[in-house]
């Protein structure tokens, strides 16, 4: 068999639905496929055209498209289309332009049918409706949030392919030809106790970095470097890794929120493998990967604004294919996050480096990774202790300005509290941000936190994030068993109630022109959060988000048995009520909010969210139990 014929056999067997298949069939398919190259930009498949080929995606990315324009959906390595033409009268509903440079084999229509025909597994996975074709991009089994279930270990499909500190870039290049792979680990070995002589036992291997085929193209060949170059000196190095046993859904977060395309896998604190972007987007199907990849690529705001209509189809597609809310706020607040980091890199080209260092911080919910599609924005800075306000702060002002005006041209309304970094009071050296932290811990009032209590959820989204990670362990050292503190911070939790009356029926807004809704963020969500940082702060949590923060009041076991369940699921359902809402109203064409109308919801809906607001407020009643907060004033 040729070397090409093995390699695209190579591919299929990594890639559903033809990972089902046999050696056998997949090999008679490579004798049949062909191979297509598309530059980016050109059309594929247009609307009405006659298709007489399954289309698989080698290399590139592909967008498909709706017959009014709307985007539809995008592919990566391993995805494919056509198949609806093939199933139905070989037009194509689907039109699909390339995004990237692309690689496509074109599996000929008389194969497909064959294996449409002989293969149960293989027919299941492409003979699906077009409104939840999107669902199938993931592994098929019973639970459609897989990205929460479903280990890392499961994307290593083969082991980690290293080379040593002391190999060129031609040997790495060679290597990586060879295993046809995008990437290798390099790294440092130790020689086994017992042979220090033996160079081909390495027992204790430490990673040193990663090469990929970008780092080739653009740190060696583009440079006009030597093939002889140590791939020490082209490497990347402070690598982000997961570890085996993490969910898919954190290698994702992980690869947006440091929007990297590769990631080294340990177990035991060794390598076993890496994982690329584009094992993450088959399992990925929002999409969200490509919104951020797209924001980085950014080169104007406008182009930032542009993306608002992609960042709204990511969140209505997420919550149509049955996403859970921990996972459209976390991939929500990482857009958010991304928004910002592109902002502040332009305001930088356009203002001049910073005059001192500087961290600019989120705050809230997309601190908590809680973000949805309506949402304000709440920030603030942390400047270098030799800032000099005379000196320093009109450049600060201008780049705090940029980016609150370019967030808010982007979606992310302004603060009405004021709660931004173009507010004087929250643009401070690091020195004035511990004392406040102090003064808020030690010194508490319910007044004095009533508006600072957000600031109990920050992170580091820019600069000098390690400024951030100091503040917080501040606040982990400082409010842990500190009732004063903590009674302050009670009261202000119990300020806001579930809408239920006596009888346990809603009760609705007493007043203004929306009396016949309830605002699911402000009675709902908010309270719920702001409890679960009450108890977090107590058991001196590291986390942010709530269900993580959750997960550590449980193990400290401070809540009656089966409270803290109650609590994620109360949580979880609100937000779902509350995101599907905001779905529902930019599919119709309205400004979404956070305001439902009891009446719209069906019986189901009503009752369960009943069940959520009592839970609700029986943790408000043991809060208070616990806390005392009528001994403050």
């Amino acid at each position: 068999m040729q070397a090409e014929h093995l390699e695209i056999i190579d591919f299929l067997r990594r890639h559903q639905p033809f990972a089902t298949l046999s050696e056998e069939t997949l090999g008679r398919i490579a004798t049949e496929v062909e191979v297509s190259y598309f530059k980016a930009g050109t059309q594929i498949l247009e609307f009405g055209q006659l298709t007489d080929s399954l289309y698989v995606i080698r290399s590139g990315a592909v967008e498909i498209y709706r017959r009014n324009g709307d985007l539809y959906n995008r592919l990566s390595e391993g995805g494919f289309f056509g198949e609806f033409a093939l199933l139905r009268h070989k037009r194509t509903r689907f039109p699909a332009v390339a995004l990237e440079d692309c690689l496509i084999y074109l599996i000929p229509e008389a194969v497909f049918n064959q294996l449409f025909e002989e293969n149960e597994l293989f027919a299941d996975f492409v003979e699906v409706e077009d409104r939840t074709r999107l669902r199938q991009t993931v592994a098929r089994k019973e639970d459609a949030n897989e990205l929460m279930t479903s280990e890392i270990n499961v994307l290593v499909t083969r082991e980690a392919i290293m080379l040593d500190t002391r190999a060129t870039a031609h040997e790495a290049a060679k290597r990586m030809s060879e295993e046809g792979v995008s990437s290798l680990l390099i790294l440092h070995h130790t020689d086994a106790p017992g042979h220090p002589d033996d160079a081909d036992s390495p027992s204790h291997p430490v990673m040193a970095g990663l090469i990929t085929d970008r780092d080739l193209r653009n740190r060696l060949l583009a440079k006009g470097l030597s093939y002889d170059t140590p791939v020490t000196d082209i490497m990347t190095t402070d690598l982000i890794h997961v570890e085996h046993s993490q969910l898919v859904f954190e290698a994702m977060l992980a690869m947006l929120r440091y929007n990297v395309h590769h990631l080294p896998v340990l177990k035991h604190q060794q390598p076993i493998g890496v994982i690329a972007l584009s094992d993450i987007i088959r399992y990925e199907s929002q999409n969200s990967l490509f919104v951020v990849s797209s924001i980085f690529r950014a080169q104007t705001l406008d182009e930032l604004k542009g993306l608002v209509s992609e960042v709204r189809a990511c969140f209505t597609r997420m919550v149509r294919e049955d996403a859970n809310s921990r996972m459209i706020g976390s991939a929500m607040a990482v857009i958010g996050r991304s928004f910002k980091q592109r902002l502040l890199e332009l305001g930088e080209e356009k203002l001049g480096p910073p005059p001192v260092p500087y961290c600019f911080l989120a705050l809230g919910s997309m601190a908590r990774q809680e973000q949805l599609i309506v949402s304000d924005q709440d920030n603030a800075m942390i400047l270098d202790n030799s800032f000099d306000p005379d000196k320093h702060d009109a450049y600060f002002l201008k780049l705090a300005e940029f980016v609150s005006d370019g967030l808010a041209a982007c979606g992310y309304t302004y603060c009405k509290g004021d709660i931004m970094a173009t507010n004087r009071t929250w643009r401070k050296p690091l020195k004035v941000w511990e004392q406040y932290f102090t003064d808020w811990i030690d010194k508490p009032t319910p007044k004095s936190l009533l508006n600072s209590s957000i600031f109990f959820d920050l992170d580091g989204v820019w600069g000098k994030t390690e400024w951030a990670d100091r503040l917080n362990r501040l606040i982990t050292r400082k409010t842990r068993h500190n009732s004063v503190f903590l009674a302050c911070m009670a009261r202000n939790a119990l300020l806001r109630t579930p809408p239920l009356g006596f009888f346990k029926d809603f009760v609705m807004e007493p007043s203004g022109q929306h009396t016949q809704s309830i605002d699911m963020k402000r009675r709902g969500t908010a309270p719920l959060a702001d409890l679960i940082r009450v108890h977090a702060l107590a058991v001196g949590s590291k986390s942010r988000n709530s269900f993580e923060r959750l997960k550590d009041i449980i193990n400290a076991d401070i809540l009656p048995h089966g409270r803290g369940q109650d609590l994620r699921d109360a949580l979880e359902f609100i937000s779902t009520v509350r995101i599907r809402h905001q779905a529902l109203d930019l599919e119709a064409g309205n400004d979404p909010d956070n305001r439902i109308e009891p009446e719209n919801l069906s019986d189901f809906e009503r009752k369960n969210l009943k069940d959520a607001f009592q839970i609700l407020s029986n943790a408000q009643k043991f809060l208070k139990y616990r806390y005392q907060p009528g001994r403050v004033n």
